[in-house]
C-alpha cells in the first residue's frame, strides 16, 4: 500500500474520522452555544466555531498520538494486531503528525483571540503529565479509579478551552458553566468505561478492561450510574438555559435506551452486547451535547 493508503487504514482503526468528526463538530459548537446561552450573550461570529472545531479535532488527535507513545510496549506485547505493532505505519509517523497539529491548534486560537492560548497551554501541560502517567505509572495503574479520574480530567480542560473561545472575548464565564465542565468530565467516564466493557471471550491477557477489573455486573452498574449523573447535569443545564423540562423529557427517553443496553450486557455479556455498549456510549454523549448546545435555540426558533 502507498503511505496515504496505510494512513487511511490507520485512521479507520485508531481515529475513525467518520465517527470522530461529527461528534467533535457537535461537541465544539455546543460548547460555544452553552457558554453564550448561560451568559445571555449572542453567539459569536462563525470563525469562533471554526477555531473551536480545529482545536477539538487537533487535541483529540494529539491525545491519540500520545497514547500510541505511552502504550507502545503494552501494544507490542498484548495487542500486536494494532496498526503500529503490526508494522502498518511507524510510531514516529503518528508522533510527527501529532506534533504538526500543535502549531495548527495554536494558530487557530491566535487568529480568533490570542488570550485563549493560556487556557490551551494549561491543557497541553495536563496532557503531557498524563502521557508521563504523572511520574508514577505502576502506582497509578494499580488504582483504576484514580487512573480514570486523572485521565478524564482532561475532558473539562478541553471544554474550558472551547468555551473560552466564547467567554474570554465575551466578558467572562457564566457562573453556571461549571455544570457543562462537569458534564464533560462525566461523559468522558461514560465513554471510557463503555468502550472497555468487554465480553468474557474478548478479554485480553495483560490488558485492563473495566469488565475484567470489576466484573461484568459491577462494571455495567458503574457505567449506568455515570450515565445517570450525566443525565442529572444535562437537566440542570437545561433549567439554567430555560429548557429544563424539555431536556428532562428527551433525556429520560435516551436514558431508558442506555439503561436497556446496560441491563442487556449485564445479563448476557456477548460480543454483540459489548459492541452495543460501545455504540450507546458514543450516542449518549452525542445526544447530551446536541441537547445542551442546540435545544435552547431550537425552542426559541419554534
Amino acid at each position: 500500500m502507498t503511505f496515504l493508503q496505510r494512513l487511511w487504514v490507520y485512521q479507520s482503526e485508531r481515529f475513525p474520522l467518520k465517527k470522530t468528526v461529527p461528534l467533535l463538530a457537535v461537541f465544539s459548537a455546543a460548547s460555544i452555544c452553552v457558554s453564550a446561552q448561560l451568559a445571555g450573550r449572542p453567539l459569536p461570529a462563525w470563525p469562533a466555531f471554526v477555531a473551536a472545531f480545529v482545536v477539538a479535532l487537533s487535541l483529540f488527535f494529539q491525545m491519540r498520538a500520545c497514547d500510541e507513545w505511552k502504550d507502545a510496549e503494552d501494544d507490542r506485547r498484548y495487542r500486536p494486531d494494532r496498526p503500529i505493532p503490526r508494522g502498518l505505519i511507524a510510531q514516529s509517523t503518528i508522533l510527527y503528525l501529532g506534533a504538526l497539529t500543535v502549531p495548527l491548534t495554536a494558530l487557530a486560537v491566535w487568529l480568533w483571540h490570542p488570550p485563549v492560548l493560556w487556557v490551551l497551554l494549561a491543557t497541553w501541560l495536563w496532557l503531557a503529565a498524563m502521557t508521563a502517567e504523572f511520574g508514577a505509572p505502576a502506582w497509578l495503574k494499580a488504582r483504576p479509579i484514580l487512573y480514570l479520574v486523572s485521565h478524564m480530567a482532561i475532558m473539562p480542560l478541553i471544554d474550558l478551552v472551547l468555551t473560552s473561545i466564547e467567554w474570554l472575548p465575551g466578558g467572562g464565564a457564566a457562573p453556571g458553566l461549571w455544570m457543562f465542565l462537569a458534564l464533560s468530565f462525566v461523559n468522558g467516564c461514560v465513554l471510557e468505561i463503555g468502550r472497555k466493557l468487554w465480553a468474557p471471550e474478548n478479554e485480553i491477557a495483560g490488558v485492563d478492561s473495566y469488565s475484567g477489573l470489576w466484573g461484568v455486573r459491577r462494571a455495567a452498574d458503574v457505567w449506568l450510574v455515570s450515565v445517570a449523573v450525566s443525565y442529572a447535569l444535562l437537566v440542570g443545564l437545561g433549567f439554567a438555559t430555560g429548557v429544563g423540562w424539555f431536556a428532562a423529557g428527551l433525556g429520560a427517553l435516551a436514558f431508558a435506551v442506555s439503561a436497556r443496553a446496560a441491563l442487556s450486557y449485564r445479563s448476557a455479556p456477548t460480543p454483540e452486547a459489548q459492541a452495543r455498549m460501545d455504540s450507546v456510549s458514543g450516542l449518549w454523549i452525542f445526544f447530551c451535547y446536541a441537547t445542551a448546545g442546540f435545544l435552547p435555540y431550537l425552542i426559541e426558533a419554534v
